[in-house]
């Protein structure tokens, strides 16, 4: 017999690559994400990138550390010398701008993705450093809810995920 203590949230036991397409999640032209945990409690959140596309995806910025591992293809930020293939773990120290880009010179995989454990915010930011935009756990959330409704998969289908 399993004991559930108070305030403790279950576990999440999910199939990380669906076999359902309608829980990618669309974030921009050929770009999606799968949520695996939205945490509201440390605004941190879990999920696989997944792209379709060659070229730049974003210039941003991160408050707290990320961490990722290349699950498939490859790719690269503009602003260093080295490319994350299948297999790499990537580490992104807190406050470094950067431009997330899938191209010929990452390995112009047709399909990259990448899980992603984010710790606090995603600021978008332009080419002088400006905000242009940021993804939180609760904008994620909203994400979800709407486009799994839209799909049939109803709103609640992101409660799953969110602790």
């Amino acid at each position: 017999m399993i004991v559930q203590l108070p305030g403790i949230q279950p576990e999440i036991v999910a199939q990380a690559i669906p076999d359902d397409e309608r829980v990618w999640v669309p974030q921009a032209e050929n770009v999606w994400f799968r949520p695996l945990l939205l945490n509201t409690v440390t605004g941190s959140w879990c999920n696989l990138l997944r792209v379709r596309k060659s070229g730049v995806l974003s210039r941003h910025i991160h408050p707290s550390l990320v961490v990722g591992y290349v699950i498939k293809g490859s790719w690269r930020y503009l602003e260093h010398d080295w490319v994350a293939t299948e297999g790499s773990f990537v580490y992104e120290p807190p406050g470094e701008i950067h431009t997330l880009v899938v191209d010929e010179d990452s390995g112009g995989a047709p399909e990259m993705i990448t899980f992603f454990n984010i710790a606090g915010a995603m600021v978008y930011v332009d080419t002088d450093g400006r905000q242009t935009g940021y993804e939180d756990v609760f904008s994620k959330i909203t994400m979800c809810r709407r486009h799994y409704e839209a799909v049939g998969l109803g709103g609640g289908y992101v409660d799953q995920f969110v602790r």
